[in-house]
């Protein structure tokens, strides 16, 4: 039998079984559908969570005070530790450590911003001008933070987008005076955008020298510190350089946590690697499970359809060839079903990306051939002990049934 010729009795079978042929095609396309929704679930997930941690540069080495040794978990994220990081040491590490670019200094907490009658409940960063260029942040009016030693306190601020508009309304806010817990600071800038630090928003920030933010919250040590890396200097040796450093600062003891977020970001993509792979599996279980249901029914079609099988046996057709039928059955309405089901998981993809802007939800190339093949694949390995069955009927026996 001709290719052509098997594929019209293929699909005439199909017709004359709109129903149970109806009911395959939704089997297999909610299979495929479902993998191609939660892989783009998955992947959606994986670039979003990268995108929100790319804003802390491939050449950026970050420095938090404590250790897993020290405190048996993980850095402490209020900065607490046996050693406080002071701006002393900080400036310290500039001079003394080759490979660093810009550093800077952090502080951070919360406060009361107010201006006139208004105020606002706000995070406040205390930094430096370095570190508007370590994370890339545009001014929309006025200028940065001047350039200064670490330990000078100045009642200067940057805000943000949002914290301006909220305090000023359509006025201009540079060169104004706002109020931050008993102190007073004079608006230099405005920052662009929302901008993103440590995953915040800082357009309802207001970002102030690093010394006076030690005097707001009366603190000592620093939350952290961000560190430049020159393009030309492997980052682990410069890493290493720092510990040392900072162990020599701190009498031998090392009491700090180095960060690299190329390997932090690694890790993080093999993780959500591991999850989209999961979630794919899961969503391939369906299929599995709609193969069973296309070996049920071609078994169902092998007992109604003996005195067609017999009269093909009667007629010549040899084994291969009745078994070749059924099995071409199962193969189009799983290649049917998967198209489909591509068809509607892309069109889910597109609503969510359409109610979720923020998040890339995309399905990946290689789930779409995977949930393809496994469709197809699942379908003829079913479907093939019915159709060994209807293959080794005997012609009179076949026409003998009823």
């Amino acid at each position: 039998m001709r290719a052509l010729d098997l594929l019209r009795f293929t699909l005439l079978s199909l017709r004359r079984q709109r129903f149970r042929s109806s009911m395959l095609l939704i089997a297999v396309s909610l299979g495929v559908s479902a993998v191609v929704v939660l892989t783009a679930l998955g992947e959606g997930a994986r670039a979003y969570v990268l995108g929100e941690f790319a804003f802390l540069g491939k050449n950026t080495i970050i420095m938090v005070p404590g250790r897993k040794e020290t405190t048996g978990g993980m850095p402490p994220i209020s900065g607490a530790a046996t050693n406080d990081i002071t701006l002393e040491e900080v400036a310290a590490l500039g001079r003394s450590v080759p490979g660093i670019t810009a550093l800077t200094p952090m502080v951070l907490g919360n406060g009361p911003v107010s201006h006139k009658s208004r105020e606002r409940d706000s995070m406040v960063g205390g930094t430096t001008a370095a570190f508007f260029d370590i994370q890339q942040l545009e001014i929309a009016q006025g200028s940065m933070l001047p350039d200064m030693p670490l330990t000078e306190s100045k009642p200067v601020a940057v805000i943000g987008q949002t914290l301006k508009e909220e305090l000023f309304d359509n006025r201009r806010a540079v060169g104004q005076w706002v109020r931050l817990r008993d102190y007073r600071f004079r608006v230099i800038g405005v920052l662009e955008g929302t901008g993103d630090a440590f995953g915040a928003d800082l357009s309802e920030a207001i970002l102030i020298p690093v010394a006076s933010a030690q005097s707001v919250f009366n603190v000592h040590g620093v939350f952290r510190v961000m560190m430049k890396v020159k393009d030309n200097y492997n980052i682990e040796a410069v890493k290493a350089n720092i510990a040392k450093r900072m162990q020599e600062l701190h009498s031998g003891e090392r009491d700090v946590t180095l960060i690299s977020p190329d390997a932090m970001l690694s890790t993080f993509d093999s993780i959500l690697q591991v999850m989209t792979l999961g979630v794919a599996g899961i969503a391939g279980i369906s299929l599995v499970v709609s193969g069973i249901l296309v070996m049920n029914v071609t078994l169902m079609s092998v007992k109604q359809r003996t005195a067609e099988i017999g009269l093909l046996k009667a007629l010549g057709a040899p084994a291969y060839q009745v078994r070749t039928l059924f099995l071409s059955e199962a193969a189009t309405i799983a290649a049917l079903g998967a198209l489909i089901g591509m068809l509607v998981g892309h069109i889910v993809v597109l609503i969510g990306r359409q109610l979720y802007p923020s998040v890339p939800f995309s399905t990946p190339t290689w789930a779409l051939g995977a949930a393809l093949v496994l469709a197809v694949g699942t379908a003829l390995l079913f479907a093939w002990l019915p159709a060994q069955q209807a293959a080794d009927m005997e012609p009179v026996d076949a026409l003998g049934r009823k």
